[in-house]
């Protein structure tokens, strides 16, 4: 199969997964200014996608979040035609990384995850880097990277789902928008969701002779094994120990006695009489 041909088949693959499945309905969503509000640099924002590729990852993490973006602020000096800043840095399938502006997502449902305690030079290394990578393009010459998502739920089993979304090329600028992400906070040795081997070490030791028996003291330590970056999922950031999870909703002080909530069972048994 020559190259232009390949390169042809894999542009038409990125637009038909790339293409919104109708009946998408968003139960949380914020304004830009609300976004706006509450984002800092090297946050992320996971979004519940709605195009065809969306509900396949969807399914195979088994998670609300199908796409994840970076949060670089002012730093990506982007703007729209418009004139709308692009503080956002993500991955996309048919325009490889590119900066977006938030208004992108203002009809998604949407969660900020927030990496606790970093240092304010690896804060700059970790937006520079994602900023940096604007420009990097999906090489769509790759089919089998783009055509295994054409079933929206494989009969994958559960062990193998992980490993389906790294299969291919191993270039982060081919795989799902979290590998990027994941490559670069593992590049300053910050931890996302790694799996950790407890391993006991002997401390002490005390031995009755009399009775012939020893008694051990131990000390448990956990060691962090890190994953490869290809294997990272949006939903990682999510369930992560050392990611915080920030809703604007109740960072803005919620009281649900300030709340006009009216009682809809009425309607929605007459709608449930229809159907």
């Amino acid at each position: 199969m020559s190259g232009p041909f390949r390169l042809n088949i894999g542009r038409r693959l990125a637009r038909y997964l790339s293409a919104p499945i109708p009946g998408y309905e968003p139960f949380c969503t914020y304004d830009v200014p609300v976004l706006e509000a509450h984002l800092q640099p090297a946050d992320i924002l996971l979004v519940e996608g709605d195009t065809r590729i969306s509900t396949a990852i969807k399914y195979l993490t088994q998670s609300t979040w199908s796409h994840s973006a970076f949060y670089a602020g002012d730093a990506t000096g982007v703007f729209t035609d418009d004139g709308e800043p692009c503080p956002l840095v993500e991955a996309e399938l048919a325009h490889g990384v590119i900066a977006s502006p938030l208004s992108k997502y203002r009809a998604f449902n949407t969660r900020i995850c927030r990496p606790v305690g970093l240092t304010v030079e690896d804060r700059d290394t970790v937006v520079k880097s994602m900023v940096d990578s604007i420009g990097l393009g999906y090489d769509l010459k790759h089919i089998f990277d783009l055509a295994r998502y054409l079933l929206r739920t494989p009969p994958i089993p559960i062990r193998y789902r992980r490993r389906m979304l790294a299969f291919g090329s191993g270039d982060p600028s081919r795989a799902i928008c979290s590998t990027l992400i994941a490559e670069t906070f593992q590049s300053i040795r910050y931890p996302i969701l790694p799996r950790v081997e407890k391993k006991k070490t002997v401390i002490s030791k005390y031995h009755n002779r009399r009775l012939q028996i020893s008694l051990y003291h131990y000390s448990v330590q956990e060691i962090l094994h890190i994953r490869h970056h290809s294997l990272f999922t949006p939903r990682d950031f999510d369930v992560s120990p050392y990611f915080k999870v920030i809703k604007p909703t109740v960072e803005t002080g919620f009281d649900y006695r300030k709340l006009r909530i009216e009682d809809s069972s009425e309607a929605d048994a007459a709608d449930a009489s229809t159907q």
